[in-house]
């Protein structure tokens, strides 16, 4: 079984790290930069940087933010949010991340996700899809930090984003976010079931529990935490201890 692993999403606007429910009511949390370093000493696999107003607003995303946040990681960093080129998915990797995130420029041109692999490496390409649930067991994908409503189904958005070079999707349940209620494992497991590539839980977490639950019974691969760590409600060690006595498999960091 692959190791599982613990990501921290560090939600950024206008410099500084970020946090709401259901991507709205935003209050500030701290220092991008600073507080990957935490995370990174309390055994993250991975941190994720999220540009959130980028896309809305039209503008590329804050390079020295990623830069100076790279700076502080040895551990994989993730960067998303106003990238629309493949061009703009370079000019960030060369800025220390290790993966990008694409998901406005994706739906509007779905040929960025191929020409970005095809330069880059599919390893580097994260789709991200933002989802809120309809209809029962339909999800809808939304863009533009969850403002706009497109006619894609999740699932096979999933499929489609792979097919075109993702090495990665990370979905995010826009019902659940913030919101502390637990992942949506029926979203999760429809969408782990409907692509070949690993699959980052995202929205709602609010226990260590709650993370053992989707990468056990949703089969994600990762699952990504916010809130909880931000407002030390639990910590990652704390997480990964969990995951352990559930019989997942973890990294443990050497602290």
């Amino acid at each position: 079984m692959l190791t599982r692993r613990v990501i921290v999403c560090l939600d950024v606007r206008g410099g500084r790290v970020v946090k709401g429910v259901q991507f709205e009511g935003l209050r500030d949390v701290g220092d991008p930069a600073e507080l990957a370093a935490r995370y990174e000493q309390q055994g993250a696999d991975e941190i994720t940087l999220l540009d959130i107003d980028a896309s809305a607003d039209a503008r590329s995303t804050l390079l020295d933010v990623a830069r100076r946040t790279a700076e502080q990681l040895f551990i994989p960093l993730t960067v998303g949010g106003g990238i629309r080129s493949a061009d703009d998915v370079g000019r960030v990797l060369r800025a220390g991340a290790d993966k990008v995130s694409l998901n406005t420029a994706a739906v509007a041109r779905p040929e960025t996700l191929t020409e970005a692999s095809e330069r880059f490496g599919a390893q580097c390409v994260v789709a991200s899809i933002d989802a809120k649930q309809e209809n029962g067991s339909r999800w809808t994908v939304w863009t533009h930090g969850g403002r706009v409503k497109t006619s894609l189904d999740a699932r096979e958005w999933a499929a489609e984003c792979v097919g075109r070079g993702a090495g990665e999707i990370l979905l995010t349940s826009i019902d659940r976010d913030g919101s502390r209620a637990g992942y949506d494992v029926s979203l999760t497991r429809a969408v782990v079931d409907a692509v070949s590539v690993p699959v980052i839980a995202s929205g709602g977490a609010g226990t260590a529990a709650d993370c053992s639950a989707v990468l056990r019974d949703g089969g994600a691969d990762a699952a990504l935490v916010a809130g909880i760590v931000h407002d030390r409600v639990t910590t990652v060690q704390d997480i990964k201890a969990e995951l352990a006595r559930a019989g997942l498999p973890v990294r443990v960091a050497s602290l």
